[in-house]
């Protein structure tokens, strides 16, 4: 290609990429108005009703651990409804929480998906599999933990529940620090910090997920491939490539947000075979755009670090 054609190349992908991009910083916003209103919107009713049940179960544990009660047993004892919405309130202006819930909500969603469409296991993937298998004891041991886990989170998924030891450190100690602002007993308050005690960001699913794939070492290559990996441990590998969030890149497998998740492909080298595969996963009505194979991974990678902009 000559540089007139390099150029307008990559002034289409950076226009997708920008525009994909875009789509994605809607999301939030959106969803904040969406959970207090009754409008109706692209993001599907099963989404929007595991994020308000999420939000609200993790009100539920924060107010159980303010009255002393167990935060585990709140489905049998759940405390006062109307204090329960009030914390649900409170908890929805977190934007960085509610995003945090959507991107798991629609994880579960597209392993759903993935599974009805395409036979991949949202639990036992087959590279986890291996990885159980494997002959380094502390791999294979990490490989179980992380099953059990993903097993328990399309449990609560379906149950719209998030127990608190699964958030960030960043967001579990944030969520702590506004609920300890909504009451006014200093005992209260006291009790709802204890939680901190026992938490442990590590056995957490995406701490887990984070050691095993930092545990594969060059083996996380084969994290790349979906079909392959499955959503979980595909979307903490570009996470972990990309320095970014393990969200940002399950929000990269969704329909119409596949241009980013062909580029990243791209960007570590992946082959062409494997990424049209990848991609007609991602977007099953669309083809693979020709000007990804012609671009290096070099300049892949600097069209997702720059965001699609110009």
């Amino acid at each position: 290609m000559d540089l007139a054609a390099d150029r307008n190349v990559e002034a289409l992908l950076k226009g997708e990429l920008a525009r994909e991009y875009r789509a994605v910083s809607a999301v939030v916003p959106v969803l904040r108005h969406l959970l207090a209103s009754d409008a109706q919107s692209m993001l599907s009713d099963a989404v929007l009703a595991r994020v308000r049940g999420m939000m609200s179960d993790c009100a539920a544990q924060l107010l159980a651990a303010s009255e002393g009660r167990d935060p585990a047993a709140r489905m049998a004892h759940p405390g006062d409804p109307v204090v329960i919405d009030r914390w649900t309130d409170a908890l929805m202006q977190d934007e960085a929480l509610l995003g945090f819930c959507h991107a798991l909500a629609l994880e579960a969603v597209l392993a759903e998906r993935f599974q009805q469409r395409h036979a991949i296991d949202p639990v036992l993937s087959p590279l986890l599999q291996e990885l159980i298998a494997s002959p380094d004891p502390g791999v294979a041991a990490l490989a179980m933990s992380t099953l059990a886990a993903q097993s328990r989170f399309l449990q609560t998924q379906r149950r719209m529940e998030l127990p608190l030891g699964e958030l960030p450190a960043e967001l579990f100690f944030a969520v702590i620090a506004r609920c300890q602002g909504l009451v006014a007993d200093p005992a209260a308050r006291s009790r709802i910090a204890l939680l901190q005690q026992s938490y442990d960001e590590a056995s957490s699913r995406l701490g887990l997920l984070a050691r095993l794939v930092a545990a594969m070492r060059q083996g996380a290559f084969a994290a790349l491939a979906l079909d392959h990996a499955g959503i979980a441990l595909c979307a903490t590998t570009l996470a972990a490539r990309h320095r970014q969030s393990h969200g940002e890149w399950v929000l990269a497998c969704h329909e119409g947000q596949g241009i980013r998740f062909a580029l990243a492909l791209r960007a570590a080298e992946v082959a062409l075979p494997v990424i049209e595969r990848q991609f007609a996963l991602v977007e099953p009505s669309a083809r693979l755009p020709r000007a990804i194979a012609e671009l290096s991974a070099e300049r892949a990678a600097a069209l997702l670090a720059a965001g699609g902009g110009m």
